[in-house]
């Protein structure tokens, strides 16, 4: 790039706001560790910051920190009548450790350190006071010098120390020694020191830079000298390149290359956040940190990308930008806009209102406006044409000065004859086309603003449109949001569903896949297509030069280059010069150099502290950490040296092919499961690229009935069991011995008591049976009785009879009779009968008695009857017994069972058989 062009802008920076480091607005002293972090000496403590968040440590007495120094793995910091440094412990933690409390009774009164530096063994700290030098052995050492003290340097492994009255001196010897005293000096605020060209270049405040050669102080021919008197210098960084940056209290910072002239000034008027430069830093990347009075800024050197900023919103959101005849032009929102040869931007009177295109044409200039078409000459405008809204131009093939413009309501064609170019409205069609490329001379493919794809052809003369069709049926893809772009002589689309192209043949619009493979299928072109360098927007608002030729690099930009200044929906690069691209933005455009290398590396992420149940713990990650089931882990990591990154991790025990982004840059997991865990984390970009992994290795402690204590206490519960088991067993067996006995016991008391029954049964049972035989006998000596008196009756019967029959044969009747009544005397016996009944009762035991209460109308007669019936006797048997005849029996047995109210099918034997 040209020393003219580069002057116009600004390399690219980046701001932090109060909002985002949420301290104090003042911001005393910057610098940047080795290992990528950054610190900052801020109002309320010392910030600290990994490329991603910001933290603030407050030092015990919570003073405000005025100078700040990283020094290999220590942070060293100064502030009101203290100095001494941080350290992270195995934590992961910085803490502070003061060194000036060793030598607190040296320490002046109100003295705050302002100013920290390296020197040989040792770190320098200096107030308006005093110097300390300690040194890493742990000595300190004061020096007091006799004026107060600007600033101190270090050049060549030589401390210098500049004061405000009584010039520079040097330290040696563990003393101060004057080296420079000119009354150029006196009462100067010298800020720097620094080798130039081998000599000495003094940088001052309010008189510029001077040099130091052969004992001699001059001033510097230098452009800056005038600036930084105006604006008060506060700061001084040589950069790695020679080039110099001054940072001034009114009006932000200056580059200047390494003769002091202006190559870059970045201001609150061209986006910095605030002009007041306190402090300034630069890195080993390359990176201008500035600690300002309201906010952090950083400056990146090392991108060979520039920004033009209009933050005063009078440019607006830029459409197209061109390079016409050496001039900058702006396409906006608000009209059109140049970037004179002062660097200022300039309105085009009358250019009011939209701009949506801007290109040369034979070599004239055409300008695509919300008003028509218009052209450029001499910063004016000239209509071409009325009809609103020029979007796109494109020339007809193999046609000279003949061109096809899309618009708000269709079709223009253009064309110069005599030097005069004049425009014809091709009314076939009043839709917005907003996309055009030609397929050949008479057909052209044009997309709809919002909806459709169409093939148009025109006449020979290009006077008329002779057909248009309409594709949005020619395969499968939404008709929404079409770009359409001609690629190395294929007629290509983007669509919502990826990239298509046109199938001549079979006249149908089929996948691109060569280009969903290469682009991505959400990328879309945002440059023109027919150059070698394709220019796209991928995923995630990153900007990607693609080549179509095999031997080109490809460069990729990341949005944190352009974040929400993007024209979303109208991304338009433009080319410069041969290398040289210009990317419209809001309030903006930036110039892209294709020829840089833009790659950055990533560097793979440190964990910087482990939290157990939100306690941080010492770690080491050579080891396994472990934690209790149902804890929480958490796992903080950082990658300062890398650029616009996010962190994404992975389980490698689940899914190691499964990376899940970090909020943040901290890892919180719960609920695990026990069991070993990988627990892989790596830095990415948003231009796809990852660094290497770090890993850490996770122990869940089983539950505590799964661990050593559990097994123990299972095998003890095991032996208890088997302890209790063995003496419930034998008590057991007591018991059911003591059972047994007691059973047994009772089984023979049961047997004796059985036997005792059976012995009681039998012995009733031989009474019974004895009663019975006595019954029987009883019974039989009654029958016998019954029937010895039957026998006797049935004689004296026959006696009576006899008698009867030779009553004549006595002499004497008296007599007769006397031996006649006895004889019936004997016959009918009471005394007889009552034996009988008494013997009766006895083995019939309560006949009479149920009988009488039965029947209560029986007669002594039918008792005695009933009596000789129970006995089993015959009426035969029954009827001398009664002294009646049998016939007579019967006769009273009849009436005998009336009196009973038997059945006719009772008999009167069965029934007194049966009483009981």
């Amino acid at each position: 790039m040209s020393q003219t062009l580069i002057a116009q802008f600004t390399p690219y920076f980046q701001n932090y706001s109060l909002s985002e480091y949420n301290a104090g607005n003042q911001n005393w002293g910057v610098s940047r560790a080795e290992n990528g972090l950054l610190y900052v000496a801020n109002n309320n403590g010392l910030l600290e910051y990994d490329g991603i968040k910001w933290d603030l440590l407050e030092l015990p007495n919570k003073t405000t920190i005025r100078s700040v120094f990283a020094y290999k793995n220590l942070i060293y910091t100064g502030s009101y009548e203290e100095f001494g440094y941080w350290k992270k412990n195995f934590k992961g933690t910085l803490v502070y450790n003061s060194l000036s409390d060793a030598i607190k009774d040296k320490i002046s009164p109100n003295e705050e350190i302002w100013q920290i530096l390296p020197f040989k063994e040792g770190i320098a700290f200096r107030s308006f006071l005093n110097v300390y030098i300690y040194k890493f052995n742990g000595e300190i050492r004061k020096i007091k010098p006799k004026s107060i003290v600007i600033s101190c340097s270090v050049v060549d492994n030589k401390l210098y120390v500049a004061t405000l009255h009584n010039g520079i001196y040097e330290f040696k010897n563990n003393e101060l020694v004057l080296k420079i005293m000119d009354k150029v000096l006196d009462n100067t605020k010298v800020l720097f020191i620094t080798n130039y060209k081998g000599k000495l270049l003094i940088i001052t405040s309010l008189k510029g830079c001077l040099i130091y050669e052969n004992n001699t102080l001059k001033p510097l021919d230098f452009e800056i000298n005038d600036i930084i008197r105006q604006h008060l210098l506060n700061g001084f960084s040589l950069l790695n390149n020679g080039n110099m940056a001054f940072g001034t209290i009114k009006d932000g910072i200056y580059f200047t290359n390494n003769k002091g002239k202006v190559i870059f000034h970045i201001n609150k008027g061209n986006g910095l956040i605030n002009n007041t430069v306190l402090s300034q830093y630069i890195d080993s990347d390359n990176k201008l940190w500035l600690g300002l009075d309201n906010g952090i800024a950083c400056v990146d050197l090392n991108n060979n990308n520039l920004f033009f900023n209009d933050v005063s919103g009078r440019l607006g959101a830029v459409y197209d930008v061109i390079k016409y005849k050496g001039v900058i032009y702006l396409g906006s929102n608000t009209g059109l806009f140049y970037l004179d040869k002062g660097n200022t931007l300039q309105f085009v009177k009358g250019s009011q209102g939209q701009v949506w295109n801007l290109k040369e044409i034979e070599g004239e200039l055409f300008c695509g406006h919300n008003e028509g078409t218009f052209l450029v000459k001499d910063y004016t405008l000239k209509l071409v044409s009325s009809v609103t809204g020029g979007w796109v131009i494109k020339k007809i093939p193999e046609q000279n000065n003949t061109y096809i413009q899309g618009t708000y309501t269709g079709l223009v064609r253009l064309k110069k004859t005599n030097n005069i170019w004049k425009a014809k409205r091709l009314g076939e069609t009043t839709m917005p086309i907003k996309y055009l490329v030609f397929e050949n001379q008479n057909t052209a493919w044009v997309a709809h603003a919002y909806k459709g794809l169409y093939k148009v052809k025109f006449d020979k003369n290009y006077d008329t449109i002779t057909n248009i069709k309409n594709y949005n049926t020619k395969g499968v893809f939404s008709d929404f949001n079409i770009r359409v772009y001609k690629i190395k002589n294929d007629i290509c689309f983007k669509t919502n569903d990826g990239w298509l192209k046109y199938e001549s043949i079979l006249d149908t619009i089929v996948s691109y896949d060569l280009l969903n493979k290469n682009f991505g299928r959400d990328s879309y072109i945002i440059s023109e297509e027919d150059v070698n360098q394709l220019v796209l927007k991928t995923t995630n608002n990153a900007i990607t030069f693609k080549s179509l030729l095999n031997n080109e690099k490809e460069i990729s930009l990341s949005n944190n280059y352009f974040e929400n200044r993007l024209i979303v929906g109208n991304e338009n690069v433009s080319k410069i010069n041969d290398s040289i691209f210009a990317l419209n933005l809001n309030n903006g455009f930036m110039l892209i150099d294709s020829k840089s290398d833009s790659k950055t590396k990533l560097y793979k992420p440190t964990i910087d502290n482990i939290e157990i149940d939100k306690g941080l713990i010492d770690f080491d990650l050579n080891k396994k950490i472990s934690i209790k089931l149902n804890s929480s882990f958490g796992v903080s990591v950082s990658s300062p040296k890398s650029n616009n990154h996010f962190f994404e991790y992975s389980i490698l025990e689940l899914d190691s092919t499964k990376w899940k982004k970090l909020e943040k840059n901290k890892l919180e997991l719960s609920s695990l499961k026990d069991g070993t865990y990988t627990l892989l984390f790596r830095t990415r970009n948003y231009l796809g690229r990852s660094s290497k992994v770090s890993k850490i290795q996770l122990n869940v402690l089983p539950p505590w009935y799964k661990d050593t204590i559990g097994i123990v206490l299972y095998l003890v519960l095991i032996a208890l069991s088997i302890g209790a088991f063995y003496y419930y067993n034998k008590q057991k067996i007591k018991r059911e011995q003591r059972l047994l006995k007691i059973k047994y016991a009772k089984e023979q008391q049961e047997i004796v008591r059985e036997k005792n029954l059976e012995n009681e049964k039998r012995i009733v049972q031989l009474k019974n049976e004895s009663l019975s035989n006595e019954v029987k006998l009883k019974s039989k000596q009654l029958a016998n009785t019954a029937l010895a008196l039957v026998k006797k009756n049935e004689t004296l019967q026959d006696i009576k009879k006899e008698l009867a029959n030779n009553k004549d044969s006595f002499d004497n009747q008296y007599a007769f009779k006397k031996i006649l009544n006895k004889v019936d005397s004997s016959i009918a016996h009471k005394d007889e009968w009552k034996v009988f009944e008494y013997n009766f009762n006895q083995v019939h035991e309560d006949f009479f008695k149920s009988l009488k209460s039965k029947h209560s109308n029986l007669t002594p007669k039918d008792l005695k009857i009933c009596a000789y019936i129970k006995m089993n006797l015959s009426n035969k048997e029954i009827a001398p017994l009664m002294n009646v005849s049998v016939r007579g029996l019967e006769t009273h047995r009849y009436r005998l069972k009336r009196k009973l109210e038997l059945e006719n099918d009772i008999s009167v034997s069965d029934y007194l058989t049966n009483l009981n």
